[in-house]
């Protein structure tokens, strides 16, 4: 077999076929748990006999973890092996999912859900590093694009397939489904992909960083979650200000420690600090819509699982079939105009969500849903591929890989922290769920605040992003003041290429 850190395998060979097919199984069940679990929540609920707080943590457990996380599952995988941690995190990812279908009761099924949080950060890293370490350089831009091609087809089905599990067998099928995508990913992985690791990973693991991160994130999510249910409480306010105390302690660890989780130094690109914070408030609103809707369709509309699934499905085809696209069009005007016109077409999309109301119905779809769905899904259009190529190309190319997980986690938390602060902040109580109604009055209250985050990540990229990437490349590599990009000099096409599929 081919050593992977030679990167002499082609995607046209048996064993490029082998490990696409391969990444894309492992990062596809990850996935797929993030996109059909609101589908299910309602369904849930009822089994379970549970209030909103547990449908949130239900959400949240998974995302917590796998935000805090996945960074240090990246580090591990370039330390340890990346097929190694990567086949750990199928197995723990398999065993995790097997528990949420088991689970007898919400705290064993927002338990299993946090360590499928684990699962996903020792796994998801690692496919796209596997890709990296084991093509030939001349093949990684393709083999990265049918990974993303591939995974956007299971993100474009996952709706549609939880839906249609939650009504028919049950809900619990949405976490066995990845058993059988384990049980083929596994042994393909210890036959066909090449075992790679990077020799020059060194030093000791920043543990406390993601302890103090994820702890950080947890103590503030158990705040935000709690107080309608126990208001301002000794324990809900302790939560708060613990949570805070850690994020203050966690970048004060980050600046001190040699080799840090999120080296501070990364952050002295302007660029790069502002797409951050266009992507949080950006992953933050959709964080939010998407779970507040999925329950919205089925409670007050009145649509079933699998039309629940079905209705939010046009965002994901658009953004398969137009993402690259919308890609060549960033490189080519820059990212500021997509940055900016994107984020205000999702949020007239949200906006738009306020017509689905109790008078809503499956036959009305076409009037009340498709135009909300369709003017969100080209808004997610236009910006998703242009903010991670701004992201990436805010530092030079040996940093790729650290600005995309940090991005991958802002991201990450950003959804976590909007699906735990919007039913507090939009006057939900722990019942609201069950309550056409009451539900319904605070979906309004509370997509308005989902669009107001992404006008306000509108007006930071206005305001902050200046460069094109092409003109980034055009700068001096120390040019971080006249542009606030740190980028390589211009390189030949194939150098360039080679770059990209790196990412």
């Amino acid at each position: 077999m081919t050593d992977a850190a030679d990167g002499a395998i082609r995607v046209a060979s048996p064993a490029g076929r082998w490990i696409v097919l391969t990444t894309v199984l492992g990062s596809s069940m990850a996935l797929l748990d993030s996109t059909v679990i609101n589908v299910a929540l309602p369904r849930i609920g009822e089994d379970l006999d549970t209030d909103l707080a547990a449908l949130q943590w239900t959400v949240n457990a998974y995302m917590l973890t796998l935000a805090g996380l996945i960074l240090l599952g990246g580090a591990l995988g370039d330390r340890f092996g990346r097929r190694r941690v990567f086949v750990i995190g199928v197995v723990w990812f398999a065993v995790a999912s097997l528990l949420c279908g088991l689970a007898p009761n919400a705290a064993v099924l927002i338990a299993a859900r946090a360590l499928q949080g684990v699962g996903g950060a020792l796994l998801t890293p690692g496919s796209l590093a596997l890709i990296q370490a084991s093509f030939h350089p001349d093949d990684r831009a393709r083999a990265v694009g049918l990974w993303s091609g591939l995974g956007g087809v299971g993100a474009a089905v996952g709706p549609f397939v939880g839906g249609w599990l939650v009504d028919g067998p049950g809900w619990r099928w949405v976490f066995l489904l990845n058993l059988p995508l384990a049980a083929v990913c596994l042994p393909v992985a210890l036959r066909h992909v090449p075992e790679s690791r990077d020799p020059e990973a060194h030093g000791r693991f920043d543990v406390l960083g993601a302890a103090l991160a994820a702890l950080a994130l947890a103590l503030v999510t158990y705040a935000l979650i709690e107080v309608p249910v126990q208001g301002a409480s000794v324990t809900v306010i302790g939560a708060a200000i613990g949570g805070v105390l850690l994020g203050v302690a966690f970048v004060q660890v980050e600046r001190s420690r040699a080799d840090p989780m999120v080296p501070p130094s990364i952050f002295a690109s302007r660029q790069f600090t502002a797409v951050n914070i266009v992507t949080f408030c950006v992953y933050a609103a959709l964080g939010g819509f998407f779970f507040l809707s999925a329950i919205q369709l089925q409670v007050v509309a009145g649509y079933s699982a699998l039309g629940a699934g079905t209705a939010l499905l046009p965002t994901t085809v658009l953004m398969l079939l137009f993402s690259a696209s919308a890609g060549d069009l960033g490189r080519r005007i820059g990212p500021r105009i997509p940055l900016t016109v994107g984020p205000l077409l999702a949020a007239a999309g949200m906006l738009l969500m306020l017509r689905v109301g109790p008078g809503a119905s499956l036959s009305s779809y076409v009037q009340d849903v498709l135009p909300a769905v369709l003017v969100l899904g080209t808004g997610m259009v236009i910006l998703v591929a242009p903010l991670t190529a701004t992201v990436l190309a805010a530092v030079d190319t040996g940093r790729a890989g650290l600005a995309s997980g940090i991005n991958n986690a802002a991201a990450r938390a950003a959804g976590l922290l909007a699906v735990a602060a919007l039913p507090l902040l939009a006057g939900m109580g722990p019942e609201a769920y069950r309550d056409a109604g009451e539900f319904a009055a605070t979906f309004r209250r509370a997509m308005p605040m989902c669009a107001g985050l992404l006008v306000a990540g509108s007006v930071i990229a206005w305001w902050t992003v200046r460069t094109t990437p092409e003109a980034a490349r055009r700068c001096r590599p120390e040019c971080t003041t006249h542009c606030g990009v740190t980028a390589p000099p211009l390189e030949p096409e194939r150098q360039t290429a080679e770059r990209a599929g790196g990412t």
